[in-house]
């Protein structure tokens, strides 16, 4: 059973980032520069984009972290985007989701420049990845598809089935399992809650993508052996012995699965480092295409 490790993986990434930027600072140009806007104080995006801040550093990247209050209205979260939209010295941002319920979360990702929509997720972006069009591909799809590459695990030909249908997840990752490519060229079903008998299609499934957010959801009774599975949930789950007073989960229960799986994600260290190292090669890219 190979563990596929997002950990080293994105390190290997940030590597390669790294000496691709001291490269372009010999050349005499600046950084890449990405940027975050952070609106509230929840607790899981705090630490993301703490995450993102420091992955920057690591890298060489310019990076701007603009943190607003909870009650930021609308109207200056759009006059803010506008400002980074026109801002010549900054390669890509992201909105940090979620976004506070008095502000709509689709009006403002629509108003985010899509060249430097480097989360992949504004529709022009969406609809030119699934047309294979250069476009930012979002980065935990991305970063499922680079971990399949660099483990050379076979996916031409294979049935793969995800679970889970969102727009920043799930309808990606079957696209782009779909498409031609060397982790592409799969046969793919999305399935989700709605799905009767998903136990059916997860056991005659070669590949799993489990994005559907109900921890340890994928047991052992529910696949084949020699399966791959990729699981993309993380969810905290209360644990009074713990000092955190919590645990991560994934939407796989490990133990169980990994015995009888060829291929596995762990969580946490599977796709959710790997999220981050490809946020920053889609900063790259903008970099790139813009120099």
């Amino acid at each position: 059973m190979i563990v596929l490790d997002g950990k080293k993986t994105a390190q290997d990434l940030k590597e390669e980032i790294k000496i691709t930027v001291s490269e372009i600072r010999k050349d005499g140009q600046r950084s890449p520069h990405l940027a975050a806007i952070l609106v509230g104080n929840d607790g899981a995006s705090l630490t993301y984009v703490g995450s993102k801040v420091r992955s920057c550093k690591y890298v060489g990247f310019n990076s701007t972290l603009i943190h607003l209050d909870e009650s930021t209205s609308e109207e200056i979260l759009l006059k803010k985007i506008i400002e980074l939209n026109h801002d010549d010295e900054l390669d890509g941002y992201i909105v940090q989701l979620p976004l506070p319920n008095h502000i709509n979360e689709e009006k403002i990702l629509l108003a985010i420049d899509p060249k430097k929509d480097v989360d992949g997720f504004h529709p022009s972006n969406f609809g030119r990845m699934a047309l294979e069009m250069d476009a930012f591909i979002p980065a935990t799809p991305f970063g499922i598809m680079e971990l399949l590459e660099r483990y050379q695990i076979e996916t031409t030909g294979k049935h793969c089935v995800v679970i889970g249908r969102s727009h920043i997840v799930g309808r990606p990752i079957s696209i782009l399992m779909s498409q031609k490519g060397q982790a592409g060229n799969a046969t793919v079903t999305v399935a989700h809650s709605r799905t009767q008998d998903l136990v059916s299609l997860t056991k005659n499934a070669d590949i799993i993508v489990m994005a559907l957010g109900i921890p340890e959801y994928l047991r052992a009774d529910m696949i084949k052996k020699g399966v791959t599975v990729i699981d993309v949930g993380i969810t905290r789950v209360a644990d009074e012995n713990h000092p955190k007073g919590y645990i991560i989960k994934g939407d796989v229960a490990y133990d169980e699965v990994a015995a009888k799986a060829a291929a596995i994600t762990p969580v946490p260290g599977g796709v959710g480092p790997m999220t981050i190292a490809m946020l920053l090669k889609n900063t790259l890219i903008a970099f790139q295409r813009k120099n």
